[in-house]
């Protein structure tokens, strides 16, 4: 079971509430004086409660002046902390108790906040992600002209638009809209700058489109639809649970970076309706990787604002992903 180390810092007055509080989400608590009329408490605490644990906080204390919650990751915990039967916190009012399946998934993710802190640094449209983007693109894109796999491979680890793409489900999930407009905004920058910059390069050297590495891209089938559900699926449980950001990155920009790069260049080199295929296969990946994103963060028991709005997102994301895959059947399959 992961275990987080939570640190409170809260006036002097409201040590009581804060101890009543962490008392019902952690069994090992300490409080200790903090600097001037503060009192810090250190409470280990399962992951699987942080969050409730961090809501409370900061629905009864977070208006208080000083008050801070500061999250850790905890290596090891001596003597362990296992949940049993006592130590399992009683459901919230309404809430259903977690399937066996649900209980296992979202035993190890982490929490939003948590979350939040990980995606907000990856989804600011800076000078730094452009160049991200650039680079990944050249890369992808001169790996494919040449028919070097382990050069496409390379690119991917570079995870350009893995902030963005990740950012945009858990908006949806969550109901954040800030964050859907940044993450919307990323990923249409990186979008428009891999297009420009692979069409000039298209423009000035030889494309040869029968390398099976770029013909791939112009080709869609529903296979490829089966390849992007799990790329975010896989994805997303791989971020939510902390896992590098290499190791995510790949998954999202396996499906993502290749046919985007494939396009521009198909674009420069001439070939219009080639071009046009690739960039099909980018926005079904896209699609795919939200529908996919969505459905996992809401298996994974993160909590959104409204189940209204957020079922109503994954339902148009779905809608779109069957009008493509009827478009796939009709149009793509004799290409097959």
């Amino acid at each position: 079971m992961s275990t987080r180390l939570l640190m409170v810092f809260v006036p002097d007055p409201d040590v009581n509430l804060a101890m009543d509080i962490a008392r019902r989400h952690a069994t090992r608590i300490w409080v200790r004086p903090a600097q001037g009329s503060m009192e810090s408490l250190l409470c280990v605490v399962q992951g699987r409660y942080v969050e409730r644990l961090v809501d409370d906080l900061d629905e009864r204390l977070g208006a208080r002046e000083g008050f801070c919650a500061i999250v850790l990751p905890v290596e090891a915990v001596v003597p362990p902390l296992y949940e049993t039967t006592e130590t399992s916190l009683p459901l919230r009012v309404g809430n259903r108790p977690p399937s066996r399946l649900e209980a296992f998934f979202s035993r190890d993710r982490l929490s939003t906040e948590e979350l939040y802190d990980d995606i907000e640094q990856t989804v600011q449209l800076r000078l730094s992600f452009i160049i991200t983007v650039l680079t990944s693109a050249l890369i992808a894109g001169l790996g494919m002209r040449s028919g070097q796999t382990a050069i496409i491979i390379g690119a991917m680890v570079i995870a350009p638009f893995l902030g963005p793409s990740i950012g945009l489900a858990m908006a949806a999930t969550v109901g954040n809209a800030g964050l859907a407009r940044r993450s919307a905004l990323a990923l249409a920058a990186g979008t428009a700058a891999c297009l420009i910059l692979m069409t000039v390069v298209g423009r000035f050297i030889d494309i040869d489109i029968t390398v099976p590495e770029l013909l791939n891209r112009t080709k869609v089938s529903p296979a490829d639809i089966v390849l992007a559900l799990a790329s975010g699926a896989a994805g997303v449980v791989a971020f939510s649970r902390g896992a590098a950001v290499s190791l995510v990155g790949v998954m999202i920009a396996v499906a993502l970076v290749p046919p985007l790069a494939a396009a521009g260049m198909l674009f420069g080199s001439g070939h219009p309706q080639l071009a046009l295929n690739a960039l099909f296969l980018f926005a079904v990946n896209l699609v795919c990787i939200n529908t996919a994103g969505i459905a996992t963060f809401l298996f994974q028991g993160l909590p959104p604002k409204s189940w209204r709005i957020t079922s109503g997102i994954l339902m148009i994301w779905t809608a779109v992903l069957a009008v493509m895959l009827a478009i796939i059947v009709t149009r793509f399959a004799p290409l097959g």
